[in-house]
């Protein structure tokens, strides 16, 4: 991806949407994004089909969180591990794959506790603000979301093979693989598809960025079917983006549908 260190959205150096966690080798300067609540960040999560050819299905069957070995199976994990690749990525500069592949060979000195998998809230959207009418409702509400961070943190820093699946870290790379193959082609497309504001302040929306080029690629270059991508793409701003993301990310991906079927035409 060394041809992508010229896009402005690669260069900002801090975002001012996410706190940062380093990865579970403390000597690593490369840092990975993780929840503080109330502020809507990157996490690691599982909530679709539990082998990877259904990927290709839009099944609504109710499926595991987790698979046999006790860890994350989905589709949905393999999606978000590599959005926090990217998006690592993208703030340090480096090229993804190669990112991805040193934090498989990251190792724990400190035994981990699989009880987080199954506490981790994989399918929390956020949601209003919330009104409490009294100090002891609001020190509860604190409370919560201090161990929910906790939760998510030691999920994030734990090494993704005592995590996620052998599918699921696969699939993880292969997005990650498309991405860096498709990445001068993306970065066209979205001068063309995103809003004059986001290219403006490109510096902080590296976030929403990197959930564009994860959804493109996987179109373009794995052919998954378009509707099971743009869902996910939505489904990954609500939890991790601000305001109105999740709505012009989905239409920067219809946008983006349209152009591929013109140039087929053609």
């Amino acid at each position: 991806m060394e041809a992508a260190s010229s896009s402005a959205f690669l260069l900002c150096p801090n975002s001012t949407k996410t706190h940062l966690c380093s990865l579970s080798n403390p000597s690593s300067s490369v840092a990975v994004p993780c929840l503080s609540h109330g502020i809507k960040c990157l996490r690691l999560a599982a909530s679709l089909p539990s082998v990877y050819t259904s990927i290709q299905n839009d099944s609504k069957d109710v499926i595991p969180k987790l698979d046999e070995t006790g860890k994350f199976c989905s589709p949905r994990a393999a999606r978000e591990l590599a959005l926090v690749i990217l998006y690592a990525a993208c703030l340090d500069g480096s090229d993804p794959v190669r990112l991805f592949e040193r934090r498989l060979n990251d190792a724990r000195d400190s035994e981990y506790d699989k009880a987080f998998l199954m506490a981790y809230d994989y399918m929390s959207f956020g949601g209003p603000p919330v009104t409490v009418t009294s100090s002891a409702e609001a020190d509860d509400i604190s409370q919560i979301d201090r161990k929910q961070s906790e939760i998510e943190a030691e999920i994030l820093s734990a090494p993704p093979k005592l995590v996620y699946s052998k599918l699921v870290l696969r699939f993880s790379r292969k997005l990650l693989v498309a991405v860096s193959e498709n990445w001068n082609n993306d970065v066209q497309a979205i001068e063309k598809i995103a809003p004059p504001n986001w290219m403006k302040e490109a510096g902080g929306r590296i976030l929403e960025f990197s959930v564009l080029h994860l959804a493109m690629a996987e179109i373009a270059v794995l052919g998954t079917r378009h509707q099971i991508v743009i869902n996910e793409a939505v489904d990954l701003a609500k939890r991790f983006c601000d305001g109105a993301a999740p709505r012009i990310i989905n239409g920067c991906l219809r946008n983006f549908i349209l152009q591929l079927n013109n140039q087929t035409d053609e």
